[in-house]
């Protein structure tokens, strides 16, 4: 693949901004992005996700806008903006068809650029529906004058070890010649090799079946988690002894959120529907884990005895040691303890008070006062964990600590001496 090609990043999350510096490293790219204060913010050598070091963001070549217009036409064209779901849990595609509008109007006659899409779809989506939207917005013919690829994302925020210049990444193209062209393109961006798909649709549903075999998986632990609680067994002390077993699968319990694993589940959902299947085992997945917050909440009530009282919540990012706030399941459980007449106070060292309002309509305590009743460890970000005690001190001499994800224990630390419950 020649060093002169040009490349395209249309949204710089996640997803987008990594990939986006990877490839700087090798092509003229350009990052485009409608958040007038992220582009300000990466101009500034800061990113808000986390993902990238200002060291890397300054080095980096990327050109950054928010105005397509000052982009050059471009040998490729990547799609990475958001696919969620609505307040009913349908695929909301309206991000990444206003992404594809805005590809249209930046395609030229004579160019035949490759528009690849990475954001999360259900099987059909880049051919059936961006592809269609893209000749309407342009004027040009697809599979003449542009084509169509598609790579999944994979990114695992705050994951340093499987990043996106590390994993293998699967790519897919329209005909031969336009899959030859994508795999070079990725070739050139991770050390993890390429993938090629036998299909746009093929690697459309790998994409979505990853996130749903991890759902479903989790959505068994979080089960069995309900049924030994009836027989006042810890869950953590059954996984840890059928742990050793070489083909045991290590799941562990919790809340399930996110902008992966939460969501993509309903976009095969929504898809199986459409053919006339009965998606039961994926929407029962989903049900179970959707479900985990008002559990907690319920247990820890039971279990702490004493009614309603003040709560602190400590963590409400969707994972730990992320800032990232998207679908975050904690604000269930805030609401379910709320719903029960507690009084919830909620802290997060790494979550921005204003997305936090925006999202959630909640307000950050940057610094807890207590007394609490009940301290709830919900996201055991590192910078929580290794100050617990001081956590742990806001307690009621008669209060509880609810450690959802069995945190403290591999610490030794005993909170002060107050009783702890976990699942």
């Amino acid at each position: 693949m020649a060093d002169d090609m040009r490349v395209t990043v249309v949204g710089l999350g996640y997803v987008g901004l990594p990939l986006a510096i990877a490839l700087a490293r090798s092509f003229e790219t350009w990052g485009l992005d409608v958040d007038t204060g992220r582009i300000a913010e990466l101009r500034e050598g800061h990113d808000r996700t986390g993902e990238i070091e200002p060291e890397r963001l300054a080095a980096s070549s990327l050109h950054l806008t928010t105005d397509p217009a000052a982009c050059p036409p471009a040998d490729f064209y990547i799609v990475t903006v958001p696919t969620p779901v609505d307040a009913d849990n349908r695929p909301d595609l309206s991000i990444v068809m206003a992404a594809t509008r805005t590809v249209g109007a930046m395609l030229r006659p004579g160019h035949r650029s490759i528009v690849v899409y990475e954001s999360t779809v259900y099987p059909g989506v880049t051919e059936d529906l961006c592809g269609p939207e893209l000749e309407r917005i342009s004027g040009l013919a697809c599979g003449t004058d542009f084509f169509l690829g598609y790579s999944p994302e994979r990114i695992n925020p705050g994951d340093r070890e499987h990043t996106v210049d590390r994993i293998t990444k699967v790519v897919s193209g329209q005909n031969p010649d336009v899959l030859d062209a994508v795999a070079a393109l990725y070739e050139r961006v991770t050390t993890g090799g390429v993938f090629r798909a036998a299909s746009i649709k093929a690697a459309e549903a790998a994409k979505v079946i990853e996130n749903a075999q991890r759902d479903i998986n989790i959505a068994f632990v979080n089960e069995i988690t309900k049924i030994f609680a009836r027989m006042d067994l810890s869950v953590w002390d059954v996984l840890a002894a059928a742990g050793t077993k070489w083909n045991f699968l290590k799941f562990e319990p919790g809340l399930v959120g996110g902008h992966c694993i939460g969501v993509d589940p309903y976009y095969l959902a929504h898809r199986a529907t459409e053919l006339g299947c009965d998606p039961r085992i994926i929407l029962a997945g989903r049900g179970t884990n959707d479900g985990m917050a008002q559990w907690m909440a319920r247990s820890v009530h039971d279990w702490h005895g004493k009614g309603a009282g003040r709560v602190l919540v400590l963590g409400l990012a969707f994972k730990q040691d992320v800032p990232d706030l998207r679908n975050s399941k904690v604000a269930d459980l805030i609401a379910a303890f709320r719903d029960l007449g507690h009084r919830v106070d909620v802290h997060d060292p790494l979550v921005s008070t204003e997305e936090a309002r925006h999202e959630y309509g909640l307000d950050l305590v940057v610094d807890p006062a207590g007394p609490y009743d009940l301290i709830v460890l919900a996201v055991p970000h590192r910078e929580l964990v290794e100050d617990f005690d001081r956590f742990a001190a806001l307690g009621t001499t008669d209060g509880g600590i609810a450690d959802i994800k069995n945190a403290l224990a591999p610490t030794g630390q005993t909170a002060a001496g107050r009783r702890i419950w976990t699942m």
